[in-house]
């Protein structure tokens, strides 16, 4: 591959290239595409007006053409932190406007594109942020591939629009999980909880590999519920744990009960509900909800694959 900045003159963002990773990657077979580092784009999902779409400018690459707000990553750059970054400064979307969902990365060896799908979670109104938009439209998911589609978007949005109403969940036996290792969890359990807690945070923040939910896609920042008994639930809860699709469940009884309680309500809400719990009784009382059951060891491999 060959790596070409900009040509002079070239009227991208019209004062040009602000960073080294915005420039072509020229594929031996001559096909082109932009950003050093990869790119990403943000596919954002409001529930009522459907998804964001940016009709690109004549002069950018297949300008004419609708597609999702998006650019060049830095080098080193999270493709979640470029899509959003993207995203605020093509269409002035707020960065708590919306929350992950999951990544759909295109790799081609020598460029990769990642498409961050992300959830409204408060409503906004995009505007016209630099030179590179005609005009960005809130479009129903059903219209969406009735207009002229960049074709790299026309060929993502055929997979990812089945994916739009999945919605995975996960829901955590704490008790199970800090009482499979012999750490000494006895000795302080609201310490022991909370510190399954900060780990649980870290690797929501990072994301759940797509293979361990059986999901496709890259990765899932999926709903996770935490339910804590007894002298556990002396663990303080984040305050940032809501925004960021964690919720800490205090048990008033025994835990079992409000883990199927809690498995039960994502269900019926439409979630893929997966447990986390070694405790055979427990598996066999939230399989019958319809939910799927893994092991302690399960979630101790994930936090610990990645820390």
């Amino acid at each position: 591959m060959t790596i070409e900045p900009p040509a002079p003159g070239e009227p991208r963002r019209p004062m040009g290239p602000r960073d080294p990773g915005d420039a072509w990657v020229i594929a031996p077979t001559g096909e082109r595409y932009w950003g050093r580092f990869g790119a990403a784009g943000l596919l954002a999902v409001d529930a009522e007006r459907g998804i964001l779409l940016q009709h690109r400018v004549g002069w950018s690459h297949h300008g004419g053409t609708w597609a999702l707000p998006g650019g060049a990553r830095h080098e080193n750059e999270d493709a979640g932190v470029a899509a959003l970054r993207e995203a605020r400064e093509e269409a002035a979307v707020p960065q708590d406007a919306v929350r992950q969902r999951f990544w759909s990365v295109l790799d081609l060896g020598i460029w990769s594109y990642t498409t961050v799908i992300a959830d409204v979670i408060e409503p906004f109104d995009p505007q016209i942020a630099d030179a590179e938009s005609v005009a960005l439209e809130w479009v129903p998911v059903e219209e969406v591939a009735e207009r002229p589609l960049h074709p790299g978007f026309a060929s993502a949005w055929a997979h990812l629009r089945p994916l739009l109403s999945v919605r995975p969940a996960i829901v955590i036996d704490a008790a199970n999980v800090v009482g499979s290792v012999p750490d000494g969890w006895w000795r302080d359990r609201a310490g022991a909880a909370e510190r399954l807690l900060e780990r649980v945070r870290h690797w929501q923040a990072r994301g759940v590999d797509a293979d361990a939910l059986e999901l496709p896609g890259a990765h899932w920042f999926p709903e996770i519920s935490v339910v804590l008994e007894g002298q556990a639930k002396g663990a303080a809860p984040s305050a940032d744990d809501s925004g960021a699709g964690i919720r800490v469940v205090l048990a008033p009884g025994e835990g079992d009960d409000e883990i199927v309680a809690e498995t039960q309500r994502r269900v019926a809400s439409g979630e893929q509900v997966v447990v986390v719990t070694s405790d055979r009784g427990l598996a066999d009382r939230v399989s019958a909800a319809d939910a799927r059951v893994v092991g302690a060891g399960w979630l101790l491999d994930q936090l610990d694959d990645r820390a």
